[in-house]
């Protein structure tokens, strides 16, 4: 990976452009829009965690992400993982996804986690075969009717 990829948070000086970043249009199905990311980080605060994909200057995708929360309210579960991945319309395929999943593994490793979940659609044309490529194995549970996928990191 090139060094000029690094996450960044969101400030208000790439708001706009965090706003105004698309997925392709036939995933638009699979994937909540950056701006629904955003309202859902604002009414979840200390719970998610946006960032910006950026390859240098150029912001190329979107992560939200979670650490320790209880997955199932019972207080014996509390995972971290990827909430959402949006890689622009026209960026896919550079590798940018995989260095996002990569970062937010090192923050969860460096908050001493060992494990990060993630959901997808199962569709034919979802992000499965990403994930799976990425060493993600399928939990056998769904989460609003998707895969919860895991990612050891030990």
């Amino acid at each position: 990976m090139p060094d000029a990829l690094h996450l960044q948070e969101l400030t208000p000086e790439n708001f706009d452009a965090a706003v105004d970043l698309k997925v392709r249009p036939d995933q638009e199905h699979l994937v909540s829009s950056v701006v629904r990311s955003i309202a859902e980080a604002y009414v979840h605060p200390g719970v998610a965690w946006p960032r910006l994909v950026c390859d240098g200057d150029e912001i190329v995708g979107f992560l939200m992400a979670f650490f320790d929360i209880d997955w199932t309210g019972e207080g014996v579960d509390f995972r971290s993982g990827l909430w959402r991945l949006n890689i622009a319309d026209g960026k896919q395929g550079r590798g940018y996804g995989r260095f996002a999943v990569e970062a937010l593994a090192a923050e969860i490793r460096r908050r001493g986690g060992t494990r990060l979940t993630t959901t997808w659609h199962a569709e034919a044309d979802g992000p499965g075969d990403f994930y799976l490529g990425l060493g993600f194995r399928p939990t056998g549970e769904t989460s609003g009717g998707q895969t919860v996928g895991a990612l050891e990191l030990a």
